[in-house]
């Protein structure tokens, strides 16, 4: 199978993460997942106090500047970055810490991203959130693609920040309300939608084979993009730990010590194994890991 896998959403890999104010981490990021096959990622910024994420942010930003200079022959290319909040919902914080999570206005937006609008390629935002639809439709205004989730939205909710600007929705069905026969939510739109694209962690722990057959059986093709989600055990040392790895449809991922998802253990090259022994297509794999993303960033 062809190796040119695009990872819009991986926070960390073996010893480094994102969490950092040092580019070499970014790049040795970069170069594990390229090492596996993914040729292009977003180094994924996780919610902190905005002075905090710049710092990160600062961190990609000069790993990007390194790359253009010498990108090693297996390393992936760091495509630009992913803001996963702060205008999340403490409601569906997921392994989040939500006292990180800020209440959206013009204000704080302009904080966080001055300076970056230009590599920032997507920002996770809870429509639901006072204020949150604003905060979309400025983020479309600079070009960032803007991401539902970590939210509590009612399927009204969700209407209403597609209309606002939104295009996607991320890791599909975790930190999301969970879809009820009466009121589908978040998840519900995003499987039946036809304009927006959701990410898919096929890991083998976040989504259960039936969850992926029912996601590929329903959602249009050309929207699924699959992610890793991947975190760094080592850097979540005492807190987290590995379930038993990937052999055959079983999956890997890391928890916190309470039992609570932390994010995933793989590469997209894991996913593909993964989605091929449940019995997706490959063909269908391949638009989901190559170019669904691609077109999803304007990289087609």
């Amino acid at each position: 199978m062809s190796h040119n896998f695009i990872d819009i959403h991986t926070h960390g890999i073996g010893n480094f993460d994102t969490r950092t104010d040092n580019p070499e981490d970014i790049l040795k990021m970069a170069e594990l997942h390229g090492r596996k096959g993914t040729r292009g990622i977003l180094p994924t910024i996780y919610p902190a106090s905005i002075a905090e994420m710049r710092k990160n942010m600062e961190a990609v930003r000069k790993a990007m500047e390194s790359q253009i200079y010498g990108l090693k022959s297996q390393s992936a290319t760091i495509i630009g970055i992913n803001l996963e909040g702060p205008f999340l919902n403490p409601l569906r914080c997921g392994a989040m810490d939500k006292k990180s999570f800020i209440s959206p206005s013009a204000s704080s937006l302009k904080k966080l991203i001055s300076g970056y609008e230009d590599i920032i390629r997507i920002i996770t935002v809870a429509p639901e959130v006072k204020g949150a639809l604003k905060i979309i439709e400025k983020c479309v205004e600079f070009g960032i693609k803007v991401n539902m989730g970590h939210s509590d939205a009612t399927y009204r909710q969700a209407v209403e920040g597609k209309k606002a600007g939104a295009t996607g929705i991320t890791h599909i069905f975790n930190a999301m309300r969970p879809f009820h026969h009466r009121e589908p939510g978040l998840a519900g739109f995003g499987l039946l939608d036809e304009d927006i694209y959701i990410e898919v962690i096929a890991d083998g722990v976040h989504l259960h084979s039936k969850t992926l057959e029912l996601i590929f059986s329903k959602k249009r093709l050309d929207k699924i993009m699959l992610v890793s989600d991947s975190v760094s055990p080592v850097r979540k040392a005492g807190r987290g730990f590995f379930s038993n790895g990937v052999k055959g449809g079983k999956g890997l991922a890391v928890y916190k010590k309470a039992g609570i998802l932390a994010g995933s253990g793989i590469t997209l090259a894991d996913s593909i194994k993964i989605l091929k022994h449940i019995g997706i297509p490959e063909a269908e794999i391949i638009e989901a890991a190559v170019e669904n993303p691609e077109r999803y960033l304007s990289l087609m």
